[in-house]
């Protein structure tokens, strides 16, 4: 029953995260205003944010599901770690790709060692360790928890990242949306945003949950391979 209905939604939340992405870019490029210092560049913001998000979100799942492997020793809380470490490493080079673009015109430079990027291309190398801790060690199993092991230990940098612009001197910005007196940004921009998280969000789950199904499918199998 569990496998129909990740079969059922797992598609049926990647179609839909991809139509309102789509719909998304259509507003970015004939909805939303340019903005008035950085130009047509900062569109780009509209990708760049919502990733990040994902990101941040696939991380802290990919935490969750490995506390609950190693307290359990549930394998389906494994394949949803992995899973979601697969989608957390697309959306993190994803940013760390949008934002040196948007960088080279908004800043002058691809890169800059200012703390949130420094946090974020150190966030893509932890769980880059994820996937070769889980196929180095010598047996699966010892892959798998070790695996968990470096998941729980690298979400402690999302937050890092989070506050790294309110605690260090940094190119980047204050939110301008996210803020506790609420958002200073016109309203298609902020609209816009929102619905970026929306379709990316749904993208992910999507694609996560057919990700997990698939690992569920070749565990099995391994399963069956081993047994007398």
């Amino acid at each position: 029953m569990t496998t129909t209905r990740t079969g059922f939604w797992g598609p049926l939340l990647a179609v839909a995260g991809v139509g309102l992405a789509l719909f998304q870019l259509w507003l970015v490029w004939f909805w939303v205003p340019t903005e008035a210092v950085q130009g047509i560049i900062q569109r780009i913001y509209y990708i760049h944010v919502p990733s990040a998000w994902v990101a941040f979100f696939a991380f802290g799942i990919v935490a969750l599901a490995s506390i609950v492997y190693l307290w359990l020793g549930d394998d389906r809380a494994d394949h949803l770690a992995v899973a979601a470490a697969e989608g957390g490493i697309i959306f993190t080079t994803i940013v760390l790709t949008t934002g040196p673009l948007w960088g080279k015109v908004a800043w002058g430079t691809y890169w800059t060692w200012e703390a949130r990027l420094t946090l974020t291309l150190l966030l893509w190398f932890i769980y880059l360790g994820y996937f070769m801790v889980r196929n180095a060690a010598p047996t699966p199993e010892k892959g798998r928890r070790w695996a968990a092991v470096v998941g729980i230990a690298g979400a402690v940098n999302i937050p890092l990242i989070h506050m790294s612009v309110y605690w260090f001197r940094s190119l980047h910005p204050l939110p301008v949306v996210a803020k506790p007196e609420g958002p200073t940004a016109p309203p298609e921009m902020v609209q816009t945003l929102l619905l970026g998280f929306l379709a990316f969000t749904l993208l992910f789950l999507g694609l996560m949950m057919l990700r997990a199904g698939v690992h569920r499918i070749e565990h099995r199998l391994r399963l069956r391979e081993v047994a007398p």
